[in-house]
């Protein structure tokens, strides 16, 4: 049996250290049962603690299962001003240290040591089955959507784009150098000239705007058939726009809209945005395209599961994470007080602030 705060047993994402350690545990099927034990236990810190049962020699009727047992268990007590919460498994020492206020009685240790003991669902306890703490992290993905302008204020965008901005700069030197980067200048001079000549209209759809930009370079090679250096090596005749540069263009000329069209790539499946990126954690027991339909589908109809992101120990599509959340498994919920009752109670302590006021100016 180990102590640890709670820390290990949630922190860290799906495939991250903590959850592959809590991971391995469980599926080698080692967690007999974590007992939580009261709060202000010791003298430097008021934290919860959990007691881990490890075991390789589980009964039969143990085996795949893992219990739970609520040692930090509370109760409320009127007192004269208000309610306060007392421990169920825990005492109140007759004089603190630091921050140690509470302790085990022989009867509390017991009490707990029954309850592991016996292995039965409970007020303070519950059983799990291993697979019932672990989840699988799905990422879910939405279609990129841009519209396309080439006005004044985007194409000043292009000075930004490393790949434009590349093409007035040479790793050769001398001679040879200064004509790489005088074409390369000179092709940047083209390109802004082409673009502004587009007009400023706005187009939603990817395909469409690249016929256009296409288009448009193809008739201004043909204008320009007489210079020898527009191309960034000064070898043809022609205008010729490296892929680097082609998308620096369009990622220059773009903007997000959600009216425009999904952008495809090459192999025409839809493209995904990364900043509409999103995670979802589904249970173990649970098929993730039946969670999906249910889930996410009705609130986001163009979203789909990123099949390429695969657990690397079961290769199925999404991250196996596992967690052992107490607070979820043993959540009561706590109906909200009534308005009345706390405007009341708002009333009684401006009175009280208006008499400390006026007493105060009275002096």
């Amino acid at each position: 049996a180990i102590v640890l705060n709670g820390s290990p047993l949630f922190t860290g994402d799906a495939g991250s250290g903590e959850s592959e350690i809590r991971r391995w545990i469980l599926e080698n099927d080692w967690l007999e049962s974590i007992v939580a034990l009261p709060g202000q236990l010791f003298y430097n810190t008021g934290i919860t603690t959990y007691i881990w049962v490890l075991s390789n020699r589980k009964p039969e009727y143990r085996k795949g299962k893992v219990l739970l047992v609520n040692g930090a268990a509370t109760y409320k007590v009127k007192g004269r001003v208000k309610e306060k919460e007392v421990e169920v498994f825990a005492q109140k020492m007759r004089k603190s240290l630091g921050d140690k206020r509470n302790e085990l009685s022989e009867i509390h240790i017991d009490k707990l040591d029954d309850l592991a003991f016996d292995f039965a669902e409970g007020v303070y306890t519950k059983v799990f089955d291993n697979s019932d703490f672990g989840y699988r992290k799905i990422t879910i993905e939405r279609p990129l959507r841009l519209n396309f302008q080439a006005s004044p204020e985007r194409i000043a965008r292009l000075e930004t784009q490393a790949a434009f901005m590349n093409l007035a700069s040479s790793k050769k030197k001398g001679t040879a150098g200064e004509t790489e980067i005088e074409a390369g200048k000179k092709l940047q001079s083209i390109i802004r000239e082409v673009l502004s000549q587009l007009g400023e209209k706005v187009y939603k759809n990817r395909q469409e705007f690249e016929k256009v930009i296409e288009a448009a370079f193809k008739q201004a090679k043909t204008n320009t058939q007489s210079d020898r250096q527009l191309s960034l090596f000064g070898e043809t005749e022609s205008i010729k726009l490296s892929a680097p540069v082609k998308k620096a263009i369009l990622a220059a000329l773009s903007e997000k809209d959600e009216t425009a069209d999904i952008c495809f790539d090459d192999k025409g499946n839809p493209e995904p945005d990364p900043e509409l990126r999103d995670y979802e954690n589904v249970p173990l027991k649970e098929d993730i395209y039946v969670y999906f339909d249910r889930e996410v589908k009705p609130h986001v109809p163009d979203a789909w599961i990123n099949e390429t992101v695969i657990d690397e120990k079961d290769e199925l599509v999404g991250k196996v994470g596992y967690e052992l959340n107490f607070n979820r498994h043993f959540y009561e919920y706590q109906p909200l007080r009534l308005r009345k009752e706390i405007a009341a109670e708002i009333k009684v302590l401006q009175a009280s602030l208006v008499a400390v006021f006026n007493q105060m100016a009275a002096e």
